[in-house]
């Protein structure tokens, strides 16, 4: 039988140590770590994860603001939104919630971020930094996933990783961290031809396509680590998990696996911003 990586059971672990740094934090600069999230339009499910995260904030004692923009927002009035974060030192982090309205430039408004205050890891300069094994906050998500695998020693070095899906906060970012840990990566994505044959000799395989059960068991070999990254209506991943608990060794769930690691992330990234800036 699979083991389960519980994502939900470490970020538990994860918030009770962040509790009690934000208690010594906040003896020794005499204020709390403050987490900025700026939701821009109407889109219910961004509603949703920017609540949790403020919920995350308020059980470690973290500070949280939400900064609501309306559909109607323009790149320029959102840059200055986040210029004034920037400047403001009672912010440790700053959240852009992904995604923006179209008429948004996300790319420069991600880009706009501060590198000291780029918790959720979203910055070209973040992603290079982390890409050549410099400092630099990894995207969250990806970076919760690392946590997870070492958690639960997942062993990496030599392996062959296919990461499916390719965007820039998580699929990219995915490869380099495994790259860095010296697994031998694999990056496919929806397009990509033969794709079954290509998942079938993975040793973990990490699912982040963005599409639900995109991924069928029998493209998965006995043995292999999954994480799916996806989350869909329904509580479902991007990969069919029913088909893959006798057969793989270990395999993350929907939900409780990756999404409660990817927050963990966000506020152990901000506490340690908040550490940095007193330090």
């Amino acid at each position: 039988m699979a083991k389960i990586l519980d994502g939900k059971a470490l970020a538990k672990l994860i918030e009770s140590d962040i509790a009690v740094r934000v208690e010594n934090y906040s003896k020794k600069a005499g204020k709390t770590p403050l987490l900025a999230t700026i939701l821009v339009g109407s889109d219910p499910a961004s509603a949703t994860y920017v609540k949790m995260k403020a919920n995350a904030c308020a059980r470690v004692s973290m500070q949280s603001r939400r900064i609501e923009l309306g559909e109607e927002t323009t790149t320029a009035e959102l840059l200055n939104v986040i210029h004034s974060l920037n400047e403001d030192a009672a912010v440790n982090g700053i959240l852009l919630q992904h995604p923006v309205p179209s008429g948004i430039d996300e790319r420069e408004a991600f880009d706009s971020i501060a590198s000291q205050k780029d918790v959720d890891g979203v910055t070209c300069r973040g992603f290079g930094r982390m890409s050549m094994g410099e400092a630099a906050y990894g995207s969250a998500t990806p970076a919760g996933i690392m946590k997870l695998l070492d958690h639960y020693e997942i062993e990496l070095e030599g392996k062959l990783a296919v990461v499916v899906g390719r965007s820039p906060i998580l699929g990219k970012p995915m490869a380099m961290m495994l790259l860095n840990r010296n697994a031998t990566v694999v990056i496919c994505h929806s397009r990509t031809k033969n794709l079954p044959d290509i998942t079938r000799q993975a040793d973990l395989i990490v699912g982040a396509v963005g599409k639900p059960k995109f991924i069928k068991g029998d493209w998965i070999k006995e043995g292999a680590v999954v994480v799916d990254a996806g989350y869909h209506p329904g509580g479902v991943g991007d990969i069919d998990l029913e088909a893959i608990t006798d057969k793989a060794s270990a395999y993350t769930p929907v939900p409780g696996g990756v999404g409660p690691m990817t927050i963990a992330t966000l506020i152990t990234q901000t506490m340690e911003s908040a550490e940095q800036s007193i330090s």
